[in-house]
């Protein structure tokens, strides 16, 4: 199971205790066969608390992995019956209003025990058949408790150290106060801003940045974006991330209101292109495509046509073939931060400073994470202000230790640093990015629709 799903299964746990305090126990109090569904609100809780250790411990230990897809399984079957007990419930209810409404001095003459919700006949033979239900899923509900314990597994309570003796704590301090310094790429964008600003006669000017995911790629598109004589040299600026769908239409409609708002909601791509480039004709004009993975020579001709050659144009790719198919005037390679740059980018996260230099007690746990992230700027950054919080010196060593940094990348497609600082958010962040895992990607949405999930 994934780490969303682990945040989906604690979610959906919280939903089923609700639904058994709504429902289903306002059928047992008059049926001792049903009275282990009073169990339930017991169990339920006490397996749900386990799950943020479950997650970490599946990663090597098949057992544990079987265990949490038996626990879904069950979560299934266990919604399934408080449905029918709410259904139920609803029909009685439903069927007292009607009984209640009739004013005929013949239904007034039966007793209100015959219409109830508890003494019917049809209530007696659902809550009979029930029971077989109930039984079974009580035995599997035993059956994963014992298991649990025999897997060790437990609940994770504070960050507090469990073992005793005084224990380094971080002191806060800061030399920063909050400004957090670009490290390690200095070189590229000064190059990059002493292109973007130089004339060219050949047309578009196309400088792309190729790297893998987590290298900053992004980040140095943004500091030349921002940067103050960029802003003096360019009319006008846009930036859009493109990611795996490469359209024409939603990136040039995209383009346009970054240049004037009021352009309205074309769909026509002739027409769109025809005003952008009315817009931009005797201006110098900067965008930044972001995430680019289209392949397709054509798609890009198409694209480009607008602009002329008062146009600049920064792409970041991981795809070295996308530099070429652009015609990139200048390729900007990022490798790996050295570990003293990654170190500095950890530290100014983590401690709010350049070095260890206020916090030697923790340099040399602090140096064997920054290893950890392999010169990863994304990783570095992460893990930093996963510790930002994280005073004891026991639980940065916890973070060193996890089973988590040994899970291959392209075994789940998250780098192991951020499925690390998720696996330590709290339960009802996770909640949140398992709703958000919901939306497609690159997907614009409003907050009350995540609300209304």
């Amino acid at each position: 199971m994934s780490a969303i799903g682990e945040a989906a299964l604690s979610a959906f746990f919280e939903l089923l205790g609700g639904k058994l305090l709504d429902s289903a126990l306002n059928f047992v109090a008059d049926h001792k066969q049903l009275h282990p569904l009073k169990q339930w609100q017991s169990i339920l809780p006490d397996i749900q608390a386990v799950l943020g250790d479950v997650e970490e411990k599946q990663i090597k230990n098949d057992g544990v992995k079987k265990w949490l897809e038996d626990l879904q399984d069950l979560a299934y079957d266990v919604d399934d019956i408080l449905d029918e007990f709410a259904y139920e419930e609803l029909r009685l209810k439903l069927k007292k209003s009607q009984a209640q409404a009739n004013t005929s001095k013949v239904r007034k003459l039966i007793p209100t025990c015959f219409t109830g919700t508890s003494l019917t006949p049809t209530s007696f033979l659902f809550k009979n058949s029930m029971i077989p239900k109930v039984k079974e899923i009580t035995d599997r509900l035993n059956s994963l408790t014992t298991r649990r314990s025999s897997l060790g597994l437990s609940e994770i309570l504070s960050q507090a150290p469990t073992s005793k003796g005084k224990q380094p704590t971080l002191q806060p301090t800061s030399v920063l106060d909050g400004v957090v310094e670009y490290v390690g790429r200095h070189k590229e964008k000064t190059e990059m801003i002493e292109l973007l600003k130089g004339d060219n006669s050949r047309g578009v000017s196309v400088l792309s940045i190729v790297g893998m995911g987590g290298m900053g790629k992004t980040t140095l598109a943004q500091l030349v974006y921002n940067d103050a004589t960029i802003n003096k040299s360019f009319d006008h600026k846009a930036r859009v991330c493109v990611s795996d769908n490469f359209d024409a239409v939603n990136i040039t409609r995209t383009i346009l209101k970054s240049i004037d708002p009021n352009s309205g909601d074309e769909n026509d791509l002739n027409l769109l292109q025809v005003k952008l480039k009315e817009k931009l004709s005797g201006k110098r004009f900067l965008l930044v495509l972001d995430d680019i993975w289209n392949e397709n020579y054509d798609d890009w001709t198409i694209l480009r046509s607008p602009f002329g050659a008062r146009t600049k144009i920064i792409v970041t790719t991981r795809l070295q073939i996308v530099s070429s198919i652009v015609d990139s005037l200048k390729v900007f390679h990022l490798d790996k931060l050295s570990d003293d740059d990654c170190l500095s980018v950890f530290t100014q996260h983590a401690l709010k400073a350049r070095n260890f230099g206020g916090h030697l007690p923790f340099k040399e746990i602090g140096e064997k994470i920054v290893r950890r992230c392999n010169g990863l700027p994304l990783a570095a950054k992460a893990i930093g202000s996963l510790l930002r919080t994280v005073k004891y010196h026991q639980e940065w060593e916890r973070i060193y230790e996890s089973e988590i940094w040994n899970l291959p990348e392209e075994q789940c497609g998250i780098i192991p640093a951020l499925r690390l600082s998720y696996h330590h958010l709290p339960s009802y962040l996770k909640r949140c990015f398992a709703y958000c895992s919901i939306l497609p990607k690159d997907y614009e949405f409003e907050e009350g629709e995540i609300i209304l999930l």
